[in-house]
């Protein structure tokens, strides 16, 4: 399982979703918009590979799992690379708990994906079998993907 080594602090604060926010009260009304993507929508050291289209918290089980579902179909040929890395914790409390008490434990890591971002990257195989591998990849990850390659 993918996991950090050494963070700074064992629990983080929850994050602002990445799609649009509505700010209810008399002072906050406005609209905050879309975070856009500058960075990591290109691909570096593959011919091909799979491309996130929603905003998503992608847990390090579903990363692990299209792993070895690309890896499986390729019979270990080629060369496969993670793009992203569950770098924050998410706590939970247990069901049926009173409210109070503080934060739950940590739960398991996650890493934030925004729409754009390069997940997988594929190379040293043929387009039909990297084809294949990212869309059987691309079944475990729970939003919509779109298979990319280079031009």
């Amino acid at each position: 399982m993918l996991a950090p080594k050494k963070t700074k602090f064992r629990k983080f604060h929850r994050r602002l979703n990445f799609s649009y926010i509505k700010k209810k009260g008399p002072r906050n009304r406005r609209i905050i918009p879309k975070a856009t993507l500058t960075a990591k929508t290109d691909l570096i050291f593959g011919f091909c590979g799979i491309k996130a289209l929603e905003p998503r918290k992608l847990h390090a089980r579903s990363i692990e799992a299209a792993r070895r579902a690309i890896t499986r179909y390729l019979k270990r040929s080629g060369k496969i690379w993670i793009r992203v890395f569950p770098s924050v914790s998410i706590s939970a409390k247990p069901n049926e708990i009173r409210m109070g008490k503080g934060k739950g434990p940590h739960s398991h890591w996650a890493a934030l994906v925004r729409p754009g971002q390069v997940l997988f990257e594929i190379d040293r195989v043929s387009l039909e079998d990297a084809k294949q591998a990212c869309a059987l990849g691309a079944a475990k990850l729970p939003f919509k993907t779109a298979f990319i390659q280079k031009k």
